[in-house]
C-alpha cells in the first residue's frame, strides 16, 4: 500500500430542491459579485436559471451570466469568462451545468488568479498559485468535476485537449439535485455512467498491491452504478437511480477509490486526443478504447483483471485458467457498453480512422513523442499507435 493524502474539502448540498439554497450558500462565501457560468438552452428552458437568478436577488448578491459553454469546453470561452469578469470585478463563479462548465469555470478561475495567459497553465508551462472561487449546481452525473481538482480544456488552435490538476480548484461547494437530471437525453446519461465507472477503474487498474477498503469502495461503486444506469435506460426518472450514480459521480473523482494505489490513467489520455481532434462525447470516447486498451495491457497483471471480471462483472472464476477469466471480464464490461448504446470501438463513434489520423493522434498524446503514459504498463507513441489501431 502507498502512502497518501486525501482531501475532499467541498461542501455538499445534496437533494431534492436544495438549488434554492443558492442564494443563502453563496452569501456565506462573503462575495461582492459572482458570475453564472452555463451550457446551452437546457439550464434555461428548465428553468433552473431563472430560480437561480431570483435566489441571488433575494440574497442581493449582484451577478453577471455567460453561457455557450459546449462539450470538450473551449479555451475561447474560458478567455471570454476571464476577460467579463475582469471586467465585471467578479470574485466568485457559480456552474451550473457538468463536468464542461465546471471545467471551464474553474479555468477562468486560474485566468482571474494568475498572472499568465491561462494556457500555459494547462501546457504545464506555468504552475497555478491559485483560483477564484469556485461553486457548482450540478445538473448531469459524469465528470465528478464537482469533488476533483482537475479540469480538461480543450485549444482550438490544434485542438488540442489538455488538463490541469491542482487543489486550488476545488470548488467550495456542490449543490446536487437528482432531479436536474431527469430530462438528460438517454446517451448522456449512459455516457455520464461510462465516465464515473472509467474514473474509478483508472485508479482501479494497478501495479501496485491496493488496500482491500479501497478495492472494496471501488467494487462496490462501479456494481451501483452498473446497476442502476440499466434502471435510468427504462425509467430516467427513477428518482434513487438517479441519486446513487451522482453521489457515485462525486465519489469516484474526489480521489476516495485511489487510496493507497496509484492510478494508470491511459484511456483518459487516449480519448483526450480524440475528444480534442473529434470533439466526441467524452464517456463515449473512453467506452471506445477501453476495450483495446485493457487486452494490450491485461498480462502486465492478470490478476487484478481476474480481480475485476469476479467481483464487478460477476465471472465464475477459474483458478486453472485466469487469462480465460479475465479476457472474460473484459467482453462482460464491453456487452454492458453495448447494453446501453456505449460504443466499444472507435468506428462505433463514428469515426473512420486513417493511418494519418491514427500517427496525429500518437504524437500529440506522447507530448511529440516525449513522454509515455499509464501506470499499469507503461505506454510510449508506438504502443499508443498500436491501440487506436486496435479500436477503430
Amino acid at each position: 500500500m502507498k502512502n497518501f493524502e486525501f482531501y475532499a474539502p467541498t461542501r455538499v448540498i445534496f437533494g431534492k430542491d436544495s438549488e434554492k439554497q443558492i442564494g443563502t450558500i453563496i452569501k456565506n462565501q462573503n462575495c461582492k459579485k459572482v458570475l453564472v457560468h452555463f451550457g446551452g438552452s437546457s439550464a434555461k428552458k428548465s428553468g433552473l436559471l431563472d430560480k437561480i437568478f431570483e435566489s441571488l436577488k433575494e440574497a442581493e448578491i449582484d451577478y453577471v451570466s455567460l453561457g455557450g459553454v459546449v462539450p470538450n469546453p473551449r479555451l475561447s470561452k474560458v478567455y471570454e469568462g476571464i476577460n467579463l469578469c475582469k471586467k465585471e470585478k467578479v470574485d466568485f463563479i457559480l456552474a451550473v451545468g457538468g463536468g464542461s462548465v465546471i471545467d471551464s469555470a474553474k479555468a477562468i478561475g486560474y485566468g482571474i488568479a494568475n498572472e499568465c495567459d491561462v494556457w500555459d497553465i494547462y501546457s504545464k508551462k506555468v504552475i497555478p498559485t491559485g483560483c477564484l472561487p469556485v461553486g457548482a449546481v450540478l445538473t448531469i452525473a459524469a465528470a465528478g468535476s464537482e469533488m476533483s481538482n482537475s479540469s480538461v480544456i480543450t485549444n482550438e488552435e490544434g485542438w488540442l485537449k489538455r488538463g490541469c490538476n491542482s487543489e486550488y480548484a476545488r470548488c467550495k461547494f456542490a449543490i446536487m439535485n437528482p432531479e436536474l437530471t431527469y430530462t438528460l437525453p438517454k446517451y448522456q446519461t449512459a455516457s455520464g455512467a461510462t465516465d464515473i465507472l472509467m474514473h474509478t477503474m483508472e485508479r482501479y487498474f494497478t501495479k501496485e498491491q491496493s488496500m482491500e477498503i479501497t478495492d472494496r469502495i471501488s467494487e462496490g461503486l462501479m456494481r451501483t452504478v452498473i446497476h442502476n444506469i440499466k434502471i435510468l435506460m427504462k425509467n430516467p426518472k427513477d428518482y434513487n437511480a438517479r441519486a446513487e450514480v451522482m453521489w457515485a459521480g462525486s465519489l469516484s473523482h474526489n480521489d476516495l477509490t485511489g487510496c493507497g494505489s496509484v492510478g494508470d490513467w491511459s484511456c483518459h489520455q487516449l480519448e483526450h486526443e480524440l475528444g480534442g481532434m473529434f470533439d466526441v462525447a467524452h464517456g463515449a470516447g473512453l467506452a471506445a478504447v477501453w476495450g483495446s486498451w485493457a487486452r494490450y495491457v491485461y498480462k502486465s497483471n492478470i490478476s487484478r483483471f481476474v480481480q475485476f471480471s469476479v467481483n464487478v462483472m460477476g465471472i465464475t472464476n477459474d483458478f486453472y485458467n485466469p487469462e480465460k477469466v479475465a479476457l472474460e471480464g473484459i467482453e462482460a464490461m464491453e456487452s454492458f457498453y453495448h447494453s446501453i448504446d456505449m460504443p466499444i470501438s472507435i468506428k462505433e463513434l463514428g469515426v473512420n480512422l486513417t493511418d494519418d489520423q491514427i500517427d496525429d493522434l500518437a504524437y500529440k498524446c506522447s507530448f511529440k513523442d516525449t513522454r509515455t503514459i499509464g501506470e499499469f504498463q507503461k505506454l510510449n507513441m508506438e504502443d499508443m499507435k498500436k491501440i487506436y489501431i486496435m479500436a477503430r
